[in-house]
């Protein structure tokens, strides 16, 4: 028997679902267990999706919409169809055969792939809100109620395996319902196998594609069950073996921790893409500079490379990022939280200055909203802010002053939709090595798609259609999510979800993580 169980804290002893729904129901923390994934009928305002979407040989068409591919090879239409069989794109075009296939109608509908978050936080979703006003870090107005001592070395360490699970599951369903179709989760949550098999079930239950990114357990001191980062062997043979599933995995090594290096060697050897926060605080550049000149870690030898995807890039040495261009790491910017929490200024001048782009990532939801059309705006903003102002301030000094001042040389173009657009899915996709399989609406590619309302009271009348996106349009908006050939949200409503109880649940865990790290609830405090 095991003790915890027996002290009414299940532990997951076995990878299958079935034994870890038994194991957490007891708690009041699991996922309705079955009520949550049995099939009940959509809330649609017209019709029913197709019958068993996503299956071997499943045929539907998703017909008259006006479809971004984001592929130059397939191009865009006014108005055309995507071809579906089985969890693939076979076709993209005008007035395709479809014999008698299932059909989805989009007319007055934006037909495109679904956003992929590169960097996210899930299992803080209970503590949403709780830092509005917070900083990174503490010591300046601000900074009292900070990120680093409360959320990091506070709430985290009092997480259960199933106060990760319901956290993970709510906050997936939640971007789901957003039209976020993949996710990198960043979990720093991995205090013993348990709670890292609670994420991983969590993240194969919300039923979208992600990458289970497998960091540290967040605090100072850890109990005698912390197994990171060597877990990491087991955890890929267990639940990563196949490379065509669903969610896969990345590891996470943090260059701020003692003794990273390890979690980097574990990550290569295994063939895994190794992940890290690199920002501004923390004193990381000049231990960054050492990875860049091929001096990194312990031994002096480490380095970085292709497989190295990169979080915030705040701050670092034009040597540094030179080198992370020369190599072909992958950067993602989370631009909110960046101008938010004092990161940095996000580097998206210095991206364009190496012909580099970025992927995007919401962070953390304690602050601000993991919606994606609010970082693809404010990704938009900033940098034609900056960009702006570089062209203005020429014009300022002139006497008299330049009301049209020429662009400077070296000064970029202001971004455009279409291009924050290509950063929000594409780029999501390169970033965590998957755009051989999503990202854009290419035949061969996995069916990932959004069917946008374009007939909506904030959009309509329809102009441009990567303006309408970007600029006009939010959550609302977002009328079928398809991941994997399978629909997941239908005419406005996710599919097959109990959120109500979904609900209940996560505020128990909400109440039962304040309580143990000794925070007071308290809805109207100031920071």
């Amino acid at each position: 028997m095991c003790k915890l169980c027996d002290e009414g804290i299940p532990q997951i002893h076995s990878s299958s679902r079935r034994d870890f729904l038994k194991a957490t129901a007891a708690t009041g923390v699991a996922a309705a267990g079955a009520n949550l994934f049995a099939a009940r009928p959509a809330t649609a305002a017209v019709g029913d999706p197709p019958a068993d979407s996503g299956r071997p040989g499943r045929r539907y068409v998703i017909r008259g919409g006006s479809v971004m591919s984001l592929d130059p090879n397939v191009g865009d239409f006014p108005q055309a169809d995507v071809l579906v069989e089985g969890k693939k794109i076979l076709k993209v075009g005008p007035n395709l055969s479809a014999g008698s296939a299932g059909v989805i109608d989009a007319s007055g509908r934006i037909v495109m792939p679904g956003f992929i978050d590169t960097h996210h936080h899930q299992f803080e979703t209970a503590l949403r809100s709780f830092l509005a006003d917070g900083l990174l870090l503490p010591g300046t107005p601000g900074g009292d109620i900070n990120y680093y001592q409360y959320i990091l070395l506070t709430f985290a360490p009092v997480y259960r395996p199933q106060d990760v699970y319901i956290n993970e599951l709510f906050g997936g369903l939640s971007q789901l319902d957003d039209g976020v179709t993949t996710v990198h989760d960043i979990s720093q949550i991995h205090h013993s196998p348990a709670h890292s098999d609670a994420a991983i079930q969590a993240l194969m239950d919300t039923g979208r594609r992600a990458a289970f990114g497998y960091f540290e357990g967040a605090g100072l001191t850890h109990g005698p069950d912390y197994k990171y980062p060597d877990d990491a062997i087991r955890i890929k043979k267990q639940f990563f073996s196949s490379n065509d599933q669903l969610v896969t995995m990345i590891m996470g090594g943090e260059i701020y921790l003692p003794g990273y290096e390890r979690a980097w060697q574990i990550g290569r050897q295994l063939g895994l893409e190794v992940a890290a926060h690199i920002l501004s605080p923390f004193g990381m550049r000049p231990t960054f500079d050492l990875l860049a000149q091929g001096h990194g870690g312990d031994s002096g030898t480490l380095g970085i490379g292709s497989d190295n995807l990169f979080v915030h890039m705040t701050g670092m040495s034009d040597m540094a990022w030179q080198k992370v261009h020369d190599v072909g790491a992958q950067v993602s910017l989370a631009v909110p939280i960046e101008m938010n929490m004092r990161h940095g200024m996000p580097p998206i001048l210095k991206l364009q200055s190496l012909k580099m782009e970025p992927n995007l990532s919401s962070d953390v939801e304690v602050t601000l909203t993991a919606d994606f059309f609010y970082q693809m705006r404010a990704m938009m903003n900033v940098q034609r802010a900056l960009v702006n102002q570089m062209i203005l301030d020429p014009g300022f000094s002139q006497h008299p002053p330049n009301w049209w001042p020429p662009q400077p040389a070296g000064v970029p173009n202001p971004l455009t939709t279409r291009e924050v657009l290509r950063f929000a899915t594409l780029n999501g996709a390169k970033g965590l090595r998957l755009d051989g399989k999503t990202g854009s609406l290419t035949p061969g590619k996995e069916a990932d798609i959004l069917i946008l309302d374009a007939t909506a009271l904030n959009v309509a009348p329809l102009n441009q259609v990567p303006g309408a996106v970007v600029s006009l349009m939010d959550r609302t908006n977002v009328e079928t999510v398809i991941v994997a050939g399978k629909v997941r949200k239908w005419q406005g409503q996710l599919l097959d979800v109990d959120l109500p109880h979904l609900r209940r649940q996560l505020e128990a865990s909400r109440d039962h993580i304040f309580a143990a790290a000794g925070i007071p609830q308290d809805l109207f405090r100031s920071n």
